[in-house]
């Protein structure tokens, strides 16, 4: 059995190093890579087939490596250990889960005995392991009436990425209509209207305002824009 680490803080690596090493007996051999990029390159080169990966690293974040690794082999097991339980991080990993896919999400503030435990389970057992409060995030943004679905969430990003309404409504194969509909629900969901003054006017650009309101409650975060621009550069540029 083999054990891929991907991530950049070499302490965070060797403490990893040492709970695969604890939890797992069966492992006789532990590989690290510093970045996503590099753990691309190691999983399709050593053919691995357990994966601890970060989430937040520089040249490429832990989703997109993970995407990737899924990609080429949509049997890997991945167990995602991360500092983040923010919406848009588990938003991320929720929507690259290939069907069928055993995957677990621990948080780094987690127990030395909780990462054994999601270890041996995710690897051995191929059971899914999720943090409560992890969970947690996953039923308010996803399974709650009042959580963003999947179409309002890609419409909220594409306005962070300063597409007008008739862009989006190319890019998604919508009409118009359809994409102000959606644009509506985003601004009822977040809770986002217009505060007239005394001229009767509207203080705020709904669209500006959703996106702040979004990065604030960590509906976005920078990765998640990161990810979203350079997918809006290759469609544009096909």
């Amino acid at each position: 059995m083999k054990v891929l680490i991907v991530e950049d803080d070499p302490l965070h690596r060797s403490y990893l190093h040492e709970a695969v090493r604890a939890a797992l007996p069966e492992c006789d051999m532990v590989l690290e890579a510093e970045n996503g990029l590099s753990g691309e390159i190691e999983a399709r080169k050593s053919r691995m087939e357990h994966v601890i990966m970060d989430l937040q690293m520089s040249e490429r974040n832990g989703i997109e490596a993970a995407r990737t690794i899924w990609r080429e082999r949509p049997d890997t097991k991945i167990l995602f250990w991360s500092n983040y339980s923010d919406e848009a991080y588990v938003r991320g990993v929720s929507r690259i889960v290939p069907e069928g896919a055993t995957y677990g999400y621990v948080l780094k503030s987690a127990s030395d005995e909780r990462l054994k435990l999601a270890l041996r389970s995710v690897f051995m057992e191929s059971q899914c392991v999720i943090d409560r409060e992890v969970r947690g995030i996953q039923q308010k943004s996803l399974g709650n009436a009042h959580g963003l679905s999947d179409a309002e969430y890609e419409i909220l990003v594409d306005v962070a990425l300063g597409l007008t309404d008739k862009a989006i409504a190319q890019r998604k194969k919508l009409s118009l209509r359809s994409v102000q509909n959606r644009l509506q629900q985003l601004y009822e969901k977040l809770d986002i209207y217009q505060i007239p003054n005394a001229q009767n006017e509207g203080w705020y650009n709904l669209r500006m305002r959703a996106v702040a309101v979004a990065l604030l409650r960590k509906i976005l975060n920078t990765s998640a824009l990161e990810r979203a621009e350079r997918e809006l550069r290759d469609f544009v540029q096909s």
